[in-house]
C-alpha cells in the first residue's frame, strides 16, 4: 500500500513543480489542472486513511524517510485535503494574476504539508518543514511588486526559521543519544532517550511548534502574513503550516508528558496565547487582523490540549478549526475583493447585501464563539476538561480564552448584519477597486466549509468521540452540565457585544498587537545586527591586518623563490652549453675514428683482392709463389739476425 503514499504526496509535488516552472505558457488551464489534482489528492487521503498504508525508504545516515497513517494521521489527512481542495476551487473562481506560478505553489506547499502530517521521523519532518517554509515564503510575498508584502513574507519567514532551530537541535539530541541506531530519529521513541538528550529534543520540538503555530513569544509574524493573498490567508492559517505547530505537539506528546516540564510549559504557553491574542483580536479594526489573532488564540487550545495529554480533543479541535477558519477567510476574501475592503467599519451591512454568503460567515464566526450545536463549542468544551483535570489554574486561564473568543467572534459579525449606512459606501476600494459582485463558485466552497464548521465538532460527542478518544489514547470528556455552561458563557458574552454592534473599548497596543514585532528587533534582530557589525570590525581590524601579514611574508617568500629559480635557470642553461659543446667535441672525434676504421677497412679489402690474383689453379704459378715467399723468409732472418 506504500503506492497510496506515493501517489499522496508526489502527485501535487509533480503538478506543483510542472505549472511553477512552465509559468505563463499554462496560465490558461493552471486553475482546473490544480482543481483536479487537488480532488484526487482528496480522494488518496480518504482511502489512505481507511487503509493505513506505510512507507519507509533509506534518507540520512541513522534515520529513514519514514512515512505512515496511523490514528492521528488518518483523522487530519482528510481535513486538510479536503480544506485545501475547496480552497483552491475559490482561488480558481476567484481569478489570480499569473496562475501558474500561484497553483504550483500551492500545490507544492500541500504535498510538504502532507508529508509533515504523514511523517515518522525527524528527518522526514524536516524535510517537509524547510519546503514548507518556503513556499509559505513565496505565497505571501506572491505580489512581489509590492515591497510591503516581500518584507511581510521575508518577517514570517524569519520568524519562523528561527524558531525552526530547535527542531534541527532535536534532531542533533535525537542522533547523539541513538549512535546513529536505525530508530535513533523516530518520532515515536523520542520519549525513550536517556534523560538529558530527552530534555533537549522536547525543548527543541517545543520552539519549533510554538514558531509555526505562532504562539507566544512568536506570534506577531502571523499579523504580517496577512499581506498574502486571501486564499493563501485561508489555507496557510487553518489546515497547514500554523496548525502544524499544534499538530506536531500533539504528535509527540509522549515525550512531552515524558519530561514532565514540557508537558506544563506546553499548556501554559497555549493557554497564555488563547488569553492574551484573544485581547488583540477584540482590539483590531481590520477582519483578517482580527481572524490572525483569532487564529493564533484557537492554536493555543490545541497546544493547551497537547500539554495535558488531551489528544482527541486536540485533533478535533484543530479539524474544526480548519474548517471554520478557512470559511472566514475565504468570506473575508469575497468582500475584499467585492468591496475592495476589509475594514470592519466598511463592511456594515456586508450581510444584508450577500445574504448567503453573510449566513455562511455568520455560522463560521459562531463556532468561532463556541455557541452550542457548533463545533468549536464541544471541542474546545474538551480541552477545557482535560485542563481542569490537570491543573484547576490552567482551566481558568483557557476559559478566560473561550469568554474572549466569544468577545471577537462578536465583533466580527456585528456590523455585516447592520443596515448600511451611506457614509458606509465612501470607505469601498479603499484597499483595491472592487468588482461589486460575488460569485456562485466563490459562495459553493465558503458554504462547504461553513458546514464543516457547523458539524465538525461531532468528534468529541458521543459514540464517535469515544470511538476517537479510545483510539488516540484520550480519557477526557465533557459531561453535559460542563457543555451547556460553557455553551451559556458564550452566549452570554456573544448577546451584549452584538446588540451594542460590535463596539467593544479600545485596548492599548492591540492593534499594534502589543509591539510584538518591535520587541522582537529589540531583542533578537538588533543584538544579532550589533554581533554581525562587531564582527565586521574585528575582520576589518584583526583578521584582516593578520591575513595582510600573512600575505606580505608569503609574497616576500615567493619572490626569494623566484630568485633562487632564476639562479637555478641560469645554471642549467650554462650546464646544457658546456654539454652541447663537449658532444661537438665528442662528435669530431667520432667522425676521425670512423674515418680510420673506415680506411683501414678498404685496405684489407684491397690486399683481400690481391691475394685472390695468385689463386689461378697452376701448379707453376703456386711452385714460383712459394719460392719467391721462401726467398723473402731468407732475406728476413739474414737482416734479423
Amino acid at each position: 500500500m506504500s503506492w497510496l503514499l506515493i501517489l499522496l504526496i508526489g502527485l501535487p509535488a509533480a503538478a506543483g513543480a510542472a505549472l511553477a516552472v512552465a509559468g505563463a505558457k499554462v496560465d490558461r488551464f493552471a486553475a482546473v489542472l490544480s482543481v483536479v489534482v487537488c480532488a484526487l489528492v482528496l480522494a488518496t487521503a480518504s482511502a489512505a486513511s481507511a487503509l493505513r498504508p506505510s512507507l519507509a525508504a533509506p534518507f540520512l545516515a541513522g534515520s529513514e524517510f519514514g512515512l505512515s497513517v496511523d490514528a492521528l494521521s488518518a483523522l487530519l489527512l482528510p481535513a486538510v485535503a479536503g480544506v485545501a481542495f475547496l480552497v483552491l476551487l475559490y482561488a480558481a473562481a476567484s481569478g489570480i494574476g499569473t496562475p501558474a506560478r500561484f497553483h504550483g505553489l500551492m500545490l507544492i506547499f500541500i504535498a510538504s504539508v502532507l508529508v509533515t502530517v504523514t511523517a515518522t521521523t525527524l528527518s522526514a519532518l524536516l524535510f517537509a518543514w524547510e519546503i514548507m517554509g518556503a513556499a509559505s515564503y513565496a505565497l505571501i510575498g506572491f505580489h512581489w511588486r509590492e515591497s510591503r508584502r516581500v518584507s511581510s513574507g521575508l518577517t514570517a519567514f524569519v520568524a519562523t526559521r528561527t524558531a525552526d532551530l530547535g527542531l534541527y537541535l532535536a534532531a542533533g539530541a535525537a542522533m547523539a543519544a541513538g549512535a546513529w541506531s536505525r530508530d535513533a530519529m523516530s518520532l515515536a521513541s523520542l520519549d525513550s532517550l536517556p534523560g538529558p538528550w530527552r530534555d533537549i529534543a522536547a525543548a527543541g520540538i517545543l520552539v519549533a511548534a510554538l514558531g509555526k503555530a505562532a504562539q507566544l513569544p512568536f506570534s506577531f509574524w502571523i499579523s504580517r502574513a496577512m499581506d498574502g493573498p486571501s486564499a493563501v490567508s485561508a489555507l496557510l492559517h487553518s489546515a497547514a503550516m500554523v496548525a502544524m505547530g499544534g499538530y506536531l505537539l500533539l504528535r509527540v506528546q509522549p515525550l512531552l508528558a515524558a519530561t514532565g516540564w514540557a508537558a506544563d510549559a506546553a499548556a501554559w504557553a497555549g493557554a497564555a496565547t488563547a488569553v492574551i491574542l484573544g485581547f488583540i483580536a477584540i482590539g483590531q479594526q481590520d477582519l483578517k487582523q482580527l481572524l490572525a489573532a483569532s487564529t493564533a488564540a484557537q492554536l493555543g487550545f490545541v497546544v493547551m490540549a497537547a500539554g495535558v495529554g488531551d489528544a482527541a480533543g486536540g485533533a478535533a479541535h484543530l479539524m474544526a478549526h480548519a474548517a471554520t477558519k478557512s470559511a472566514l477567510f475565504l468570506a473575508a476574501g469575497a468582500w475584499l475583493a467585492a468591496l475592495g475592503t476589509k475594514k470592519l467599519a466598511d463592511l456594515r451591512g456586508a450581510g444584508r447585501r450577500w445574504p448567503l454568503l453573510g449566513g455562511a460567515f455568520t455560522v463560521a464566526v459562531l463556532s468561532l464563539a463556541g455557541i452550542p450545536p457548533l463545533a468549536l463549542w464541544a471541542t474546545k468544551d474538551n480541552i477545557l476538561t482535560a485542563a481542569r483535570e490537570h491543573s484547576f489554574p490552567l482551566y481558568i486561564t483557557g476559559l478566560a480564552g473561550a469568554v474572549l473568543a466569544a468577545a471577537y467572534a462578536a465583533k466580527a459579525v456585528a456590523l455585516i448584519w447592520k443596515p448600511v449606512l451611506r457614509e458606509t459606501e465612501s470607505g469601498y476600494d479603499t484597499e483595491e477597486t472592487g468588482s461589486r459582485k460575488v460569485t456562485p463558485w466563490q459562495l459553493v466552497p465558503i458554504g462547504v466549509l461553513a458546514a464543516g464548521a457547523a458539524v465538525s465538532g461531532l468528534l468529541v460527542l458521543g459514540t464517535t468521540g469515544d470511538t476517537v478518544r479510545g483510539v488516540l489514547g484520550s480519557k477526557a470528556e465533557s459531561s453535559p452540565l460542563e457543555l451547556a455552561m460553557s455553551g451559556l458563557l458564550a452566549v452570554a458574552v456573544l448577546v451584549p457585544v452584538w446588540v451594542l454592534g460590535g463596539k467593544v473599548p479600545p485596548l492599548p497596543g492591540a492593534l499594534s498587537w502589543l509591539h510584538m514585532e518591535r520587541a522582537a528587533h529589540i531583542v533578537l534582530v538588533r543584538p544579532v545586527l550589533a554581533t554581525a557589525r562587531s564582527l565586521a570590525r574585528f575582520d576589518d581590524a584583526v583578521l584582516s591586518r593578520g591575513v595582510e601579514h600573512a600575505a606580505e611574508k608569503v609574497l616576500h617568500g615567493a619572490r626569494s623563490l623566484d630568485r633562487t629559480d632564476a639562479a637555478l635557470d641560469h645554471g642549467t642553461d650554462a650546464a646544457a652549453a658546456a654539454t652541447s659543446r663537449l658532444a661537438g667535441r665528442s662528435a669530431i672525434t667520432d667522425h676521425t675514428i670512423d674515418g680510420a676504421v673506415s680506411s683501414l677497412a678498404r685496405s684489407v679489402r684491397r690486399a683481400g683482392a690481391a691475394a685472390r690474383r695468385p689463386q689461378t689453379g697452376q701448379l707453376h704459378h703456386y711452385y714460383v709463389q712459394a719460392a719467391a715467399v721462401i726467398v723473402v723468409a731468407a732475406v728476413l732472418l739474414i737482416v734479423v739476425r
